[in-house]
C-alpha cells in the first residue's frame, strides 16, 4: 500500500469503529461536559485537579511514578536524593533512572513526602481539598492508581505554580509536543517521554471526581512499606 493510499482517518490508522471505543468520553458529554476534540478532556481535568488542589497548574500524566521521574528530569536533578526508607519500589527506581543516587532516610511521614533537595513532593497517598503545599518552585506529585481515591486504574497529575515548569512538563510528557501545534507543523524542540494520560482515563478521572468527598484522609503512610534501605539493588 502506497503512502497515498492511507487516510490518516481510516481504520486503523485513525479512530476505531464506534463498537471498539471505551465509554467515558461519552459518558463525560452525558453529565454536561462539553469538548469538541477528545484531548479536551485532558485539560477540563487539569484544570478541575489545580482548582481542588490549589494550585495554578496541573499536568496530568500516565503513572505518578513517570512523574516524579519527570520532575527530576525538569530540575536536571543530580547527585544523591534523600528519601524515606519506608515507601513504594518505584520511587527509588525513577530517581536513578533519572540519573541520581539515593540515601535512605529512617523518618515517619502520611501522605506526602520531599525528594530532598529537590522540592519535587511524592504525594500518591494524598487527595483532598487545598492538599497543595504552596510555593512557586514546589512539584507535588498524585496517583490515580486503583487503590487510591480518584481510582482511575492508572494515572497521576503533577501540580505546580510555576509556568515554565508547567509548560516543559506538557511538552516533555507527550513525545516533546506542542499539542497547540499541527503534528505536522511542529519543530519538537525537546526531546521527550511518551507518559501521557489518555483522553479516556481523564474522562474517567473527571467523572470519579463528581462522585467523591472534597475532603479526605491520607490513604497511606510509612508503615504501609517495607524497609528498601536493606536492598541490594539500591546501593
Amino acid at each position: 500500500m502506497t503512502k497515498k493510499e492511507i487516510s490518516y482517518s481510516s481504520w486503523p490508522l485513525g479512530r476505531p469503529p464506534k463498537h471498539f471505543h471505551r465509554p467515558e468520553l461519552d459518558q463525560l458529554r452525558e453529565a454536561g461536559y462539553n469538548w469538541a476534540d477528545p484531548r479536551d478532556a485532558i485539560s477540563i481535568f487539569e484544570e478541575k485537579v489545580a482548582a481542588y488542589a490549589g494550585c495554578k497548574y496541573a499536568v496530568a500524566v500516565d503513572c505518578c511514578s513517570n512523574g516524579l521521574f519527570l520532575c527530576l528530569k525538569y530540575l536536571k536533578a543530580t547527585g544523591i536524593i534523600t528519601i524515606p526508607k519506608r515507601t513504594y519500589v518505584s520511587v527509588p527506581m525513577q530517581i536513578m533512572h533519572a540519573g541520581c543516587s539515593v540515601k535512605f532516610e529512617d523518618i515517619e511521614w502520611a501522605g506526602l513526602y520531599q525528594l530532598k533537595p529537590y522540592p519535587v513532593w511524592d504525594a500518591a497517598v494524598r487527595w483532598t481539598k487545598d492538599m497543595f503545599r504552596g510555593g512557586d518552585d514546589t512539584l507535588q506529585v498524585v496517583s490515580f492508581q486503583l487503590k487510591k481515591r480518584v481510582p482511575i486504574g492508572r494515572g497521576g497529575v503533577i501540580m505546580t505554580n510555576n509556568e515554565n515548569a508547567y509548560k516543559w512538563l506538557k511538552k516533555a510528557s507527550y513525545d516533546g509536543r506542542d499539542l497547540q501545534t499541527n503534528y505536522m507543523e511542529d519543530n519538537f524542540e525537546i526531546l521527550g517521554w511518551h507518559m501521557y494520560m489518555t483522553p479516556e482515563d481523564a474522562a474517567r478521572g473527571i467523572l470519579l471526581m463528581d462522585q467523591i468527598p472534597e475532603v479526605n484522609e491520607d490513604s497511606g503512610a510509612w508503615q504501609n512499606y517495607s524497609d528498601l534501605s536493606q536492598n541490594s539493588i539500591f546501593e
